[in-house]
């Protein structure tokens, strides 16, 4: 089973550059998108490929955020949202199931540009917490992919002395991410094959300067599983050759 996640920092941007294309020769099952930027209205026929069951979840603001997910099969139930106005306005959250299994789509946000924007962020990820342990209190099998706006460790990102007071690098925000693995249980996919690999799990690169050609980057894109998945990684790379956006697309195999 392969799973692809990726911000395509705007879908009808990602299309014009070739993302249709490179999915149909992708061998994916599962597409997770977020930053879709595009409302119900503005879906056209190149948005929805054949051979392809299709869902979106826009922000109720047009050309903002959204999430989409693309997948092969049919899935048995599709769900929007996580029950809190910080997400749900914005579809920050869309989830396919197909069996006991779950697979998300998550774009949390960023909180860059301001403090209102990461008093934002902390309130989602203050939000998400008490849901994540739900779902571990549950057992459920969950792969939840995307765009986590945290790098994590020193090695996720290139410049890591200089960002310590920068968002998606904040103590606080990294501690999140310790408790979700070492408390709840939860895996990250790629970290599970590649625990030391640093340039080559880069995700995103800044538009500034010259990140991308001195691959200057952060490795804030994952793919989080529940404890089941542990042995399930197969392979997991960052797909480079092309580009759809700043980020780039995080490809993991798992067995079935």
């Amino acid at each position: 089973m392969r799973i692809v996640s990726v911000n395509v920092n705007g879908l009808r941007s990602a299309e014009r550059k070739g993302f249709f294309d490179w999915l149909e020769n992708s061998q994916a099952d599962v597409v997770c998108l977020q930053e879709i930027r595009i409302q119900a209205h503005q879906m056209e026929l190149a948005h929805q490929p054949a051979g392809w069951f299709h869902h979106f979840f826009p922000a109720q603001k047009a050309g903002y955020a959204g999430t989409a997910i693309y997948s092969r099969q049919q899935p048995d139930k599709v769900t929007q949202g996580l029950g809190f106005s910080v997400c749900d306005d914005e579809g920050r959250y869309l989830a396919v199931q197909f069996g006991d299994l779950t697979i998300a789509s998550l774009y949390l946000p960023s909180g860059s540009s301001s403090p209102e924007a990461q008093a934002k962020k902390d309130d989602f990820l203050q939000q998400f917490l008490p849901l994540l342990r739900q779902w571990r209190t549950e057992q459920k099998s969950l792969i939840i992919c995307g765009d986590w706006n945290i790098a994590h460790q020193e090695i996720d990102l290139k410049n890591w002395k200089g960002n310590l007071k920068n968002s998606g690098f904040l103590p606080h925000e990294r501690a999140w991410l310790d408790t979700l693995y070492q408390e709840l249980g939860y895996i990250d996919a790629y970290r599970q094959l590649y625990p030391t690999e640093e340039a080559q799990a880069y995700t995103w690169w800044s538009n500034r300067g010259q990140a991308w050609q001195n691959n200057v980057g952060w490795r804030i894109d994952y793919q989080v599983t529940s404890p089941d998945f542990a042995h399930k990684v197969k392979q997991a790379f960052v797909y480079k050759d092309s580009r759809f956006s700043d980020h780039a697309p995080l490809i993991i195999d798992y067995s079935e």
